[in-house]
């Protein structure tokens, strides 16, 4: 498991290559934990000094027992120049362990979150200054792997709570943001704050008054809200002018909420048809996720069906598609969260949707100034197109699918 604190050694001399240091790190070079394995014959406290003054290396264990080297936390050029060194047998990247009360979901796993250098997921409960509201059934007020804002909750719907009664709104907070504490499962970006903001009843069912009593909401407390996640839609379309054209009170509130800087992610619909038929799937200021069928959390299609009958690593067979849709991410078979401090499997776009709403809010973490549109242009340009395709999409658009390992 990562170590969660480093041990830095201070070289004396200065250092010999022009190797940038662990802080230089960029996207094409991102930094990440290694483990350095040595000639067994090498003393590993004098490589790891050295690797430290040539390469700018931050050094943390050093074995000498078990085993001969050490571990470090660098960037991936740096990996390469310490492999380079005829003392070291290998440079391997560090991996995660957990006790097996914490399930790691398969779309965590394919988003590669456990490799986020920002969601940090090692077993450690440090919740995230990064808040995402779900407005959607409600939450489960007190689950105990929920970072719940039970102060920031808000009921648009029936009754007079914002609690969740049907079980849907918390498993998308959990995707969204589960906390990282050996329970349960663990989210995309662990430990944010969750902002309930029911809009839907315990049936599943709202109005659009509703939704925007919770879009409202959302957008008075701007200064404080990140993301939102919209995992719900109905009939409607895009007029290209934020509503104001055919009359569409929704899309006006997402524009004067998006303008506020919050960023919305929006699920594709499950009709298996085009995403500019439902709203706000359609609308082009939000960030519309179709949902890849995933069984097993790796790319290469040969995970085993388990819940459903799709074709692995392709679309899913329910998902909608088309030009409005930002990215792809994992949304069948997935566990997650459920009311009653439950967890669940279930399926659909709702699912893939908490995905990319928890990756925008890793990148929020530390790019609090990022607009709206910035955060899009960086999780398409950060996905991959490391999925079956075009294997049941008609649109002809390979979408790049999530992946936050550099975010």
């Amino acid at each position: 498991m990562r170590n969660a604190l480093l041990a830095v050694l201070f070289a004396s001399c200065p250092v010999l290559t022009n190797a940038p240091p662990v802080s230089a790190a960029t996207k094409s070079d991102p930094v990440g934990d290694y483990i350095v394995v040595l000639d067994g014959n090498q003393n590993a406290q004098t490589v790891a000094s050295d690797h430290t003054q040539a390469h700018a290396t931050s050094v943390g264990h050093v074995y000498s027992h078990a085993l001969t080297g050490y571990a470090a936390r660098m960037t991936k050029s740096q990996a390469a120049a310490v492999a380079a060194d005829d003392r070291v047998r290998w440079v391997q990247p560090d991996g995660v362990a957990k006790i097996s009360g914490q399930k790691f979901p398969t779309g965590i796993n394919r988003v590669d979150a456990e490799t986020s250098p920002t969601a940090r997921i090692n077993g450690v409960d440090e919740p995230m200054d990064v808040d995402v509201a779900v407005l959607d059934t409600g939450v489960d007020l007190d689950h105990p792997d929920l970072n719940v804002n039970v102060g920031g909750a808000r009921n648009c719907s029936d009754g007079t709570s914002a609690d969740d009664g049907n079980g849907h709104g918390t498993h998308v907070a959990g995707t969204a943001a589960a906390k990282d504490n050996l329970h349960g499962v663990v989210g995309v970006a662990p430990g944010a704050r969750i902002w309930p903001v029911r809009v839907l009843n315990n049936s599943g069912f709202g109005f659009f008054s509703q939704i925007i009593c919770g879009i409202d909401f959302v957008t008075a407390n701007a200064d404080q809200i990140e993301v939102a996640n919209m995992s719900l839609g109905g009939f409607g379309t895009d007029d290209g002018a934020c509503g104001t054209v055919n009359g569409d009170a929704m899309h006006q509130a997402i524009c004067a909420s998006v303008a506020a800087g919050v960023t919305y992610v929006v699920s594709a619909g499950n009709e298996h048809d085009d995403a500019a038929n439902e709203i706000p799937a359609a609308y082009d200021e939000v960030i519309t996720v179709s949902a890849l069928a995933d069984f097993n959390g790796f790319p290469g299609g040969s995970g085993k069906r388990t819940c459903r009958p799709d074709v692995d690593d392709t679309i899913a067979d329910f998902s909608n598609f088309g030009a409005d849709i930002d990215l792809i991410a994992p949304g069948t078979c997935i566990l997650s969260t459920w009311k009653g401090g439950l967890y669940a499997t279930i399926s659909g776009t709702s699912m893939a949707s908490p995905h990319v709403a928890g990756g925008a809010a890793l990148y929020k973490v530390t790019n609090p100034a990022a607009s709206p549109a910035q955060v899009k242009s960086v999780l398409q340009d950060a996905g991959t197109l490391n999925w079956t395709w075009p294997d049941g999409d008609p649109d002809g658009v390979q979408e790049p699918l999530l992946n936050v390992a550099t975010l």
